[in-house]
């Protein structure tokens, strides 16, 4: 009969071989390819000590194919709970030492259980993606395992934040996973995602491409939009991750931690009166804006590759979390395209799901023109960010720093949609259209029988700009609450930050809405 020291001391072996996973030559392995184990990842991600382990001992139940001979504690997946910054967190970390990190049944039902229990209690999820797809030997029950996990993605999304590492291969139908959620970071040069492979890719098209090219983190954060951030290594991946958790709530009915800053409220920052050129064609970086207003010049910006006449992200105002959208000026002009209008229109869901306040700066000469754009449904585009904007109840504060031309003013969360505080600065020209196009319309027919057709277009120019491009008309008609000074910018945000604090918005009972997709 085995003594109660000796049942302590086989619970002890257990642990100890839960933690080496697939075994030493596996882990060694995995660092050669310079990649971390799924537990020195959970190390690097949760405060020390914090990690509580669920289901350490499972196994996978599989009998075919020799897979009865091959067990491994924990079955490829480390799941559990710790804390981040002292905030309670459920976490899974694929385990590529074990079967390639490849979901089983069992593997499944570990991830959902943690995913239940972080809705259960209203906490994030993280999820450490290293995994070569759907255990092929364990054939539809794997596929089913996927399943599960996709629904309970959904049924989480809005609820609590879920974050998505992808520290590996992430293929298949594993990819819906990551698309689902909230945020994906990946690593540059190790991690890939893809719904087929190169293989399948050459076979049915022909196409010669390898995995980076394919799904790697620099086409995922810069050609395709589904990664938001990408990192050099794993520990900077996790390091983002760990910092966008720090503007995120624990779920949907608490706000987002507040911090301490040493940054004054009432600063204000003379460059900013100047920051806007003279001639409207000019362009200027935003970022140079948005660094000048929020707390400590800090700016978390998400998606910065893709779609870059919009700028998104977190930030700051005197300590507490708040969206940023932004045109850049710098890019086309700052005109809204298809992609620019999904990346902004998520980002405004996102934050309105999780009580984060929106700043959107507005300098926009409108839609981007063209046959690609409207064959490919900028109409459509363009109307989710219009719906995302008009359904948000989050505090929302918008600042036209120059141009706010045609529909793109009515969209970029106008007073018309239910925008709570609108500012202009002086620089602003709010109108159906710019000034040159505005011109030859209205005046097409002086234009035409004028002897000097450019001196005359010049001078109606001109007059036109000084009775309708500036943003005292929309003031009049209180479209835009005030004019203000630029370098008054930072301090009139968090006045009205703090004014909205208690605001109660709703929206008609319904099921759901119908985004236009």
């Amino acid at each position: 009969m085995t003594t109660g020291g000796g049942q302590v001391e086989r619970l002890l072996r257990m642990r100890a071989e839960a933690r080496l996973g697939g075994g030493q030559d596996r882990i060694d392995q995995q660092h050669e390819r310079g990649k971390l184990t799924a537990r020195e990842r959970l190390e690097l991600l949760l405060d020390t000590g914090s990690f509580v382990e669920f289901d350490a001992f499972v196994t996978h139940r599989a009998t075919d194919f020799g897979l009865e001979s091959q067990q491994y504690l924990g079955d490829g997946v480390v799941t559990g709970h710790g804390t981040i910054d002292g905030r309670l967190v459920f976490v899974f970390s694929q385990d590529f030492t074990v079967f390639g990190g490849s979901l089983s049944e069992t593997h499944a039902a570990k991830i959902c259980k943690v995913m239940d229990l972080a809705m259960q209690v209203g906490a994030p999820i993280l999820g450490l993606n290293d995994s070569g797809g759907a255990r092929i030997q364990e054939g539809v029950v794997s596929l089913g395992g996927y399943a599960d996990i996709f629904l309970r993605n959904t049924l989480a999304s809005g609820v609590v934040p879920q974050i998505s590492l992808v520290m590996g291969p992430c293929a298949g139908g594993a990819v819906y996973s990551p698309a689902i959620t909230d945020v994906t970071i990946m690593v540059q040069g190790t991690s890939y995602m893809f719904v087929t492979g190169p293989d399948v890719v050459r076979a049915v098209t022909h196409e010669e491409v390898d995995r980076e090219r394919l799904g790697g983190a620099a086409t995922h954060t810069s050609v395709s939009g589904v990664a938001h951030l990408a990192a050099p290594d794993e520990a900077q991946a996790i390091a983002l991750a760990r910092r966008l958790l720090s503007h995120l709530p624990q779920n949907n009915l608490s706000d987002p931690p507040r911090v301490e800053t040493s940054d004054d409220p009432a600063r204000m920052d003379a460059a900013l009166d100047s920051i806007v050129p003279d001639t409207p064609s000019q362009p200027y970086d935003m970022h140079d804006v948005i660094v000048r207003i929020v707390d400590d010049a800090d700016f978390l910006e998400l998606q910065p590759a893709w779609a870059a006449n919009v700028i998104i992200g977190f930030c700051r105002f005197a300590g507490r979390s708040v969206g940023i959208v932004a045109q850049q000026p710098a890019v086309l002009a700052g005109a809204l395209d298809i992609d620019a209008s999904d990346k902004a229109a998520r980002f405004v869901r996102t934050c309105d799901a999780f009580n984060v306040p929106l700043l959107t700066l507005v300098d926009v000469p409108g839609f981007l023109p063209g046959v690609a754009q409207e064959h490919g449904g900028i109409i459509r585009h363009g109307a989710k960010l219009l719906y995302a904007y008009a359904e948000a109840t989050v505090p929302k504060i918008t600042v036209i720093t120059r141009k706010a031309y045609g529909g793109a003013y009515d969209v970029m969360s106008s007073k018309h949609i239910r925008g709570d505080v609108n500012l202009a600065w002086p620089t602003a020209r709010i109108a159906v259209m710019g000034v040159e196009g505005a011109v030859n319309i209205i005046f097409r027919e002086r234009l035409r029988s004028a002897e000097d057709p450019e001196t005359e277009r010049g001078r109606l120019a001109d007059e036109y700009e000084e009775q309708f491009a500036h943003p005292y008309i929309a003031a009049a008609r209180g479209y835009v609450d005030d004019v203000i000074v630029p370098s008054e910018t930072r301090p009139r945000v968090i006045g009205a930050l703090h004014m909205l604090e208690g605001k109660r918005q709703g929206n008609p009972r319904k099921k759901h809405g119908n985004i236009p997709l």
